[in-house]
């Protein structure tokens, strides 16, 4: 024991040495390999001791496995290790040597070393490794620690016997595609995996090893030697892979165990180790780089450029393999068809025309290919330098990048393919400007590019008839529209100027049009095309923050579209928008509110005057025809409806009106409390309705419930009749049980009632946690209270970073301060709230009393 305290103690020493190594290595990339060398050196050195002192039997063999054994052994990854026995050794029968290989395994934990261990024959291997790709290619990477060279030799020569490259390569590129779906197929992801994201270290991983398993070479230089790659290539695969071994160490270092995620909590820690600094608390904000920033745009870069090289290697291999499937087929005169792939005729085809380079992408459209062949990823890695000024003004290069956007089908496939081969940023100098570029709103979960281009693809789908059922409306607006080229312009520069300072929209419009010149686009599309640019943010601001039942908000909304083809355009693309931030951002509320929105605004384009008395005429008739289907009683409405005011009717549509009557016109002036819910007819959440009569803390009271039981409150409409009942309806929605409305539906009937009746003092709010995004880039929490355009109410707007309980803790300060909240717009942008009430009360008419609202808000949103 006191031999292995003593190895323990020797083992840690040396490793907190190489640590601290490791740690004051700055942002130097060089050496890190050298010292991860030397760490799976010492784990070497430290086994051989154990292994030495327990006396194993001459015929058995210890080897490294899997990344030790490739001799990259991480500060806290996993020494794994494979005890191999001789096949004539049956464990199960000799318990004495049984024995003494688990006391070995134990005294390895005793000495400090966290390892993976098996404990194999050498047929036991064979077998495993038949089963199980995984186990596969672990043995592939194994090395001789330190026991019997004939029986490690006799299983490598076994192992190699048996080993089908081409079924290897097969599995290992599956099993790649499988995991780059799992990171939504980017390097780009704003918490990525430098292991196992694509552009990761894994990526490299997998060439090394089916060029192993096919004897094409065991690493980098060697597989340069045998034709798979340039020396150019060779040299920039190394150094991006120094870059992620480095990222990783650090990794593991600053956590003080393995971790492989850039999360949001590690990346301006690491970013620091990397020597990036903080910008001085004097700058600007908005046109400083953060330390992550920096960092991880390097990161980016570097992924990128493993994501190209690896494609271009995996592919060289797959052509070595299977030779006779590879025969080039003529297309042009500058490319053929080669297994599907596109491939180059010649490869210095590039530097001879440089015109190919774009026509590469067009062909790849019309002719219908599944990729590009390595010959051409490679022309095209090497072909970067003449992507220039004088190539961006040839009006030949001008011509071909309309075309492509023109094209009837494999815009996206081919916008997506320049991205990943650097020629849209070369060619579009400003779009180059946002690869990579990281978005603090807490609501976009890609970087800027991979944000416009989900945005390109939403728009492409919206004119593709596979997808029409997912977006019907849209896809109706679509099926009508002559030029979808130009709503590509503009997805591709919504955004463009992102990073910049100043108002993105308008600087993306001046590039905009800037582009629209260059390439001779018509004035008519060009003014569309600024317009969309300019007003991308319009429409859902509106949308989502104005009251849609008042005629003057539609009136203005109207006058800044001005006509029909504007308003479909942009309707279009703030979808499409919306729906390119994040999967939690849009929701079939959002949707509801933004048609409602277009076919109001079409209604007074088309010339009608909106008339709110009309209005409300034609609404009370639909409702009546709907309560009619229902047997509702003759003159069953008048109880509640004679206490409605105009407000009441404009703010809901005829099917809402029917239901609330049908609910409550048995209880007007009951004195009861009434409370029904049902499966929104969106299809998505609960539709709540509350009829009770009016109090004070009413609203927060409601908030409080919906809070406490794990309720997202997406919309409220709150209504006091000339009776004193307050009519509310909310929009909710359950993330936890989805599936459960019918359910919950009951449980809220039942609930909500309890808790409208509670007397005393409300609760505190809840500590809601905030997550990790939120804690990594805090927003600093806005309130606006101004008077609307009538001067009669209120807009109160909030700007917060979310977190459980923060409505409920906006509703008791605007109770304690007995502010009546007629409407609440909750527009929840991912983990950022933008909140919009509209509220009245007399203590609003006085400043001091404003003051101490907005200031007591601040205090709850902190």
């Amino acid at each position: 024991m006191t031999e292995t305290k003593e190895l323990r103690a020797e083992f840690r020493a040396r490793k907190m040495a190489l640590f601290q190594s490791l740690a004051e290595g700055g942002r130097s990339a060089r050496s890190v390999g050298g010292t991860l060398g030397k760490l799976s050196a010492l784990a070497d050195e430290t086994l051989k001791t154990l292994w030495q002192r327990a006396a194993f039997p001459q015929d058995m063999a210890l080897a490294a496995v899997g990344g030790y054994g490739r001799g990259e052994l991480f500060p806290y990854s996993d020494v794994d290790v494979l005890v191999l026995l001789d096949d004539d050794t049956v464990l199960e029968h000799d318990a004495e040597l049984k024995t003494r290989i688990e006391r070995f395994i134990g005294s390895c934990w005793d000495a400090g070393l966290e390892i993976g261990s098996s404990v194999r024959s050498v047929a036991e291997c064979l077998n495993e490794a038949r089963q199980d790709v995984t186990v596969q290619t672990s043995l592939l990477e194994s090395r001789l620690i330190i026991g019997s060279p004939a029986t490690y030799h006799q299983f490598r020569q076994q192992f190699g016997a048996a080993l089908d490259p081409q079924a290897f390569f097969v599995a290992k590129t599956l099993e790649l595609h499988q995991r780059h779906n799992k990171f939504d197929n980017t390097p780009y992801s704003l918490e990525p995996n430098c292991k196992e994201s694509p552009g990761g270290l894994r990526d490299l991983q997998v060439i090394l090893w089916v060029a192993k398993a096919a004897g094409l070479g065991n690493n980098w230089n060697e597989l340069a030697k045998n034709g798979l790659a340039t020396a150019f290539e060779v040299q920039q695969i190394k150094r991006n892979e120094a870059l992620l071994w480095l990222i990783r160490t650090r990794l593991h270092l600053i956590a003080k165990r393995r971790e492989d995620r850039l999360i949001f909590d590690m990346q301006n820690a690491v970013a620091q180790a990397f020597g990036f600094e903080a910008p001085p608390a004097t700058a600007d904000k908005r046109s400083c780089v953060r330390p992550s920033e920096a960092l991880m745009k390097r990161y980016y870069w570097a992924a990128k450029a493993v994501t190209q090289l690896s494609q271009i290697l995996l592919l060289n291999i797959e052509e070595r393999l299977s030779p006779s499937t590879h025969e080039p087929r003529p297309i042009n005169a500058h490319f053929s068809d080669k297994a599907g792939m596109l491939e180059v005729v010649s490869d210095d085809l590039y530097r001879r025309e440089p015109h190919a380079i774009l026509e590469t992408f067009l062909v790849f459209q019309t002719v219908g290919m599944n990729g590009l062949s390595a010959r051409t990823l490679r022309a095209l890695y090497n072909a970067r330098t003449l992507m220039n000024g004088d190539f961006r003004k040839d009006p030949a290069n001008r011509a071909t990048f309309m075309q492509i956007l023109q094209q009837r089908s494999g815009i996206t496939h081919a916008m997506r393919l320049m991205n990943q081969t650097s020629v849209l940023g070369r060619y579009l100098w400003a779009f180059r400007k946002i690869v990579g570029q990281m978005q603090h709103d807490l609501f976009h979960v890609y970087t800027v590019d991979q944000h416009v281009l989900m945005v390109l693809r939403n728009v492409r789908r919206f004119f593709i008839v596979e997808h029409a059922h997912e977006y019907p409306f849209c896809s109706q607006l679509a099926s009508g529209w002559d030029r979808p080229w130009v709503l590509y312009v503009a997805a591709l520069f919504h955004d463009i100027a992102k990073g910049r300072g100043g108002d993105h929209s308008r600087l993306g419009e001046i590039e905009a049009r800037r582009f629209c010149k260059q390439h001779k686009v018509s004035r008519e599309s060009t003014e569309l095309i600024a317009f969309i640019v300019r007003e991308h943010l319009t429409m859902s601001r509106v949308a989502q923050k104005t009251d849609l039942s008042d005629p003057d908000v539609i009136a203005t909304f109207a006058k800044r579209v001005g006509n029909e083809r504007y308003l479909n355009a942009l309707y279009l693309f703030t979808v499409a928008d919306i729906r390119g931030t994040s999967p939690k951002v849009w929701n079939a509320w959002k949707g509801k509110l933004l048609e409602d929105l277009y076919r109001l605004t079409l209604r007074v384009l088309g010339g009608h005057t909106a008339d709110p008395h009309v209005e409300v005429e034609t609404r009370k008739r639909e409702a009546l025809i709907q309560l009619a289907l229902h047997a509702q009683p003759f003159g069953g409405h008048k109880a509640l409806w004679d206490t409605m005011d105009v407000g009441y009717f404009m703010r809901h549509d005829a099917a809402d009106i029917a239901w609330h009557t049908r609910q409550l016109s048995r209880h007007v002036n009951s004195g009861k409390s009434i409370v029904r819910a049902r499966l929104s007819p969106l299809g998505e959440g609960l539709q709540v309705l509350v009829y009770t009569p009016d109090q004070p803390d009413l609203f927060a009271r409601i908030c409080g419930y919906f809070e406490q039981r794990g309720f997202s409150i997406l919309d409220a409409r709150v209504h006091t009749a000339n009776n004193r009942y307050a009519l509310d309806t909310f929009q909710v929605t359950a993330q936890a049980m989805p599936d459960l409305y019918h359910e919950l539906a009951s449980m809220v009937e039942a609930e909500l009632v309890r808790a409208i009746l509670q007397t005393g003092p409300l609760p505190a709010p809840g500590k809601g946690r905030v997550s990790r995004r939120v804690r990594s880039f805090p927003i600093t929490p806005r309130v606006s209270l101004q008077p609307d355009e009538k001067g009669q109410r209120w807009l109160l707007n909030i700007s917060a970073s979310d977190r459980v309980g923060l409505l409920y803790s906006i509703a008791r300060v605007l109770a304690r301060h007995r502010v009546n909240v007629q409407l609440a717009k909750i527009n929840t942008l991912g983990e950022r709230v933008d909140d919009t009430f509209l509220i009245d009360g007399p203590e609003l008419q006085e400043n001091k009393a404003q003051i101490a609202i907005e200031t007591e808000l601040l205090e709850a949103l902190a």
